[in-house]
């Protein structure tokens, strides 16, 4: 493993070592895919973002740490890893990933995830502290689409913890109502059809619009 103060590795080895649950949809949880030795400084580290929704890349001035981050998360050998996970063929999937710092009152709700999306890679970034205490803004992995309280596994959004599912009609996931500075990597594997390439269009697009209008972007 090669880390300095600017880069760092995913533990790799964990997401190797994770199984493949099958309640209530097929998921990997991986706590610690961002080794504890390196989430102080990834936390100190991410982009001050003060609004809802989620960011493209692009449209946000990342420090060296979290730009290598991306780049790890947009690299091959976890699209390899991943596709080796689920059984899947992932190696010419477009790829989309957004960031997120702020959780709204309307985030959370139950939903799956857009049929654009062959596989949702969720990657937790904060504290584990009190704040998670009352399971507001824990993802939950759910048995249907009326109830928020009836999961099968609660993910709690802290130290590094990676989330991976392949998408698909009964995906239901949501958690309760949080407001509040909620940092979340996501990477999605796209289908190859048109509706794909319309919400890759849109994202990129996303970027543009958003990095234009973020007062002090690139200062």
């Amino acid at each position: 493993m090669t880390t300095s103060e600017t880069t760092l590795e995913p533990d790799y080895a964990a997401l190797a070592a994770a199984p493949v649950c099958a309640d209530p949809f097929p998921h990997v949880v991986v706590p610690h895919f961002i080794r504890q030795q390196d989430l102080p400084r990834l936390f100190a580290a991410m982009p001050d973002i003060q609004a809802g929704g989620s960011f493209p890349p692009a449209s946000l001035s990342l420090s060296p740490l979290v730009k290598s981050l991306v780049e790890a998360m947009e690299g091959p050998k976890l699209r390899q890893m991943v596709g080796e996970k689920l059984g899947l063929a992932l190696e010419n999937a477009p790829s989309m990933l957004t960031i997120r710092g702020r959780t709204r009152e309307k985030d959370g709700r139950i939903h799956t995830d857009s049929l654009a999306k062959r596989v949702t890679i969720l990657l937790y970034l904060n504290p584990a502290d009190e704040t998670w205490q009352k399971q507001e803004g824990c993802l939950r992995l759910l048995r249907g689409h009326h109830d928020i309280e009836d999961y099968a596994k609660e993910v709690p959004p802290v130290d590094g913890t990676l989330l991976i599912f392949p998408n698909g009609p009964t995906t239901w996931h949501g958690h309760r109502q949080f407001v509040g500075q909620r940092y979340t990597i996501q990477l999605n594997y796209m289908t190859e059809d048109a509706r794909a390439r319309s919400e890759l269009r849109r994202h990129q697009l996303s970027a543009v619009a958003k990095k234009l209008a973020i007062p002090g972007f690139g200062a």
